[in-house]
C-alpha cells in the first residue's frame, strides 16, 4: 500500500514509500480504506518542526481521515463491511470528562499515526459514522476543525437561538463555527483581515462583516453591531498576543472559546478579562459522543463543509505548500482515490 511518511521536520521530509498491508482485524479491529484526508493548522506545525517536542520523524501525518470498512475482526460490532466513517481525533476520548491518560495534541503526534495512508488498522470505538449526504472529501473535514467549532459553541454551554457569536478569518474552525452557530439559530458576526472575503462569509450566513485588516481596535465595531453590550461567545483563534479586542468584543460573563494561537502563543490574562468576568474554555477538539451528535445536527439541517481545494493523494506535498501560502476559505483536502 501507499502511504507518507514524516522521514525529517520540512516538507522534504514528506516521503511517500511502499510498505505491506496491515494485517487481518483481530478481536475488535477494523480495517479501514482511508478516501480523503484534510489538512489543519496543527499539522502544518507537526511537519515543519514548530512542535518537534512532542513527536518524532517517522509517523504518518494528519488527524483527519474518511473511509469505508474493508473487513472486521471478530468481535466487532459497531460498524459492518462498507460502512463510510470517520476517525475521531482522540482515539481514546469516548464521552464525558476527558481521560486520564489523554494525547493532548491527538492522531499523528507520537504515539498516534495518522491518515495520510490508504488503509488503516483501527479499533471500532474510533470511528464515527459519515452524515450520508456528505462525501469522502467532505468528511474528512469533520475530525478536528469541525468537531473543535461544535466544541467550541456547544462544549462548556450549549449555544442559545438568538445569541451573538463572533467567528474570526477564514480558516477550517471559523468557517465551521459560523455555519454551525447559524443552524443553532444565533446571529453571526464574522471578522476578516481579508475585505474581498466579505462577500464569501455573507453567503455563508454572516449577519455582519467586519474588516479588521487595518489592525487592533476593530473591537469597536463588533460593539457598534451589538449595540454597545458585546457578542456572548468569541471562538478566537488568533490566541493571547492579540486577545485585546476579543475581550472587549465579549459582553460582561459572556465566554472566549480559545480555539488556536495564529498570533503567537504566550501573554497572560489581563485585568480587563477579569473585570468584566470573562468565561475561558480552551477547546480540545471533542469526544466521540460529541462528534455524533455533532453529525446528527449536520445531517438534520444538510449542511456541507466548504472546501477550498481538493489534491490528489500522489500530490500531498502540493497540499501542504498551498495550505502555507494562500488565503483559504474553509478546508484544503486530499483525495486518496
Amino acid at each position: 500500500m501507499k502511504v507518507y511518511r514524516l522521514k525529517e521536520f520540512s516538507l522534504g521530509g514528506l516521503q511517500q514509500i511502499e510498505e505491506p498491508e496491515p494485517h487481518a482485524p483481530v478481536g475488535r479491529q477494523v480495517l479501514v480504506r482511508l478516501r480523503a484526508s484534510s489538512l489543519n493548522a496543527r499539522d502544518w506545525r507537526s511537519t515543519n518542526g514548530t512542535i518537534a517536542t512532542i513527536t518524532k520523524p517517522g509517523g504518518i501525518p494528519l488527524c483527519d481521515g474518511a473511509g469505508e470498512v474493508v473487513t472486521l475482526g471478530p468481535d466487532v460490532t459497531r460498524v459492518r463491511p462498507g460502512d463510510r466513517v470517520a476517525v475521531n481525533y482522540h482515539w481514546n476520548w469516548i464521552g464525558g470528562p476527558i481521560p486520564d491518560e489523554f494525547n493532548l495534541y491527538g492522531r499523528n503526534v507520537h504515539p498516534d499515526d495518522g491518515m495520510l495512508t490508504e488503509l488503516r488498522l483501527l479499533d471500532e470505538s474510533e470511528l464515527v459514522r459519515l452524515p450520508e449526504h456528505l462525501s469522502f472529501e467532505e468528511g474528512a473535514t469533520l475530525p478536528c476543525a469541525a468537531l473543535t467549532a461544535w466544541s467550541a459553541l456547544h462544549g462548556d454551554q450549549p449555544l442559545l437561538p438568538g445569541e451573538d457569536v463572533l467567528v474570526q478569518g477564514t480558516g477550517g474552525v471559523s468557517v465551521f463555527a459560523l455555519q454551525i452557530a447559524k443552524l443553532s439559530g444565533a446571529r453571526v458576526i464574522a471578522l476578516t483581515l481579508t475585505p474581498e472575503k466579505t462577500d464569501a462569509l455573507k453567503a455563508l450566513g454572516a449577519d455582519v462583516v467586519i474588516d479588521a485588516s487595518s489592525g487592533p481596535g476593530w473591537h469597536k465595531d463588533v460593539l457598534e453591531a451589538t449595540r454597545g453590550r458585546g457578542v456572548d461567545v468569541t471562538v478566537d483563534v488568533l490566541g493571547y498576543t492579540r486577545w485585546d479586542d476579543s475581550v472587549a468584543a465579549t459582553r460582561e460573563n459572556g465566554r472566549i472559546s480559545m480555539v488556536g494561537a495564529i498570533g503567537g502563543r504566550g501573554g497572560g490574562l489581563s485585568d480587563h478579562f477579569m473585570m468584566r468576568g470573562l468565561h475561558l474554555h480552551p477547546t480540545r477538539v471533542g469526544s466521540r459522543v460529541r462528534f455524533e451528535q455533532m453529525n446528527r445536527a449536520l445531517a438534520l439541517h444538510g449542511v456541507r463543509p466548504v472546501i477550498d481545494r481538493v489534491f490528489d493523494f500522489d500530490d500531498a506535498r502540493s497540499a501542504f505548500q498551498y495550505f502555507e501560502q494562500h488565503g483559504r476559505l474553509g478546508k484544503v483536502v486530499i483525495r486518496h482515490g
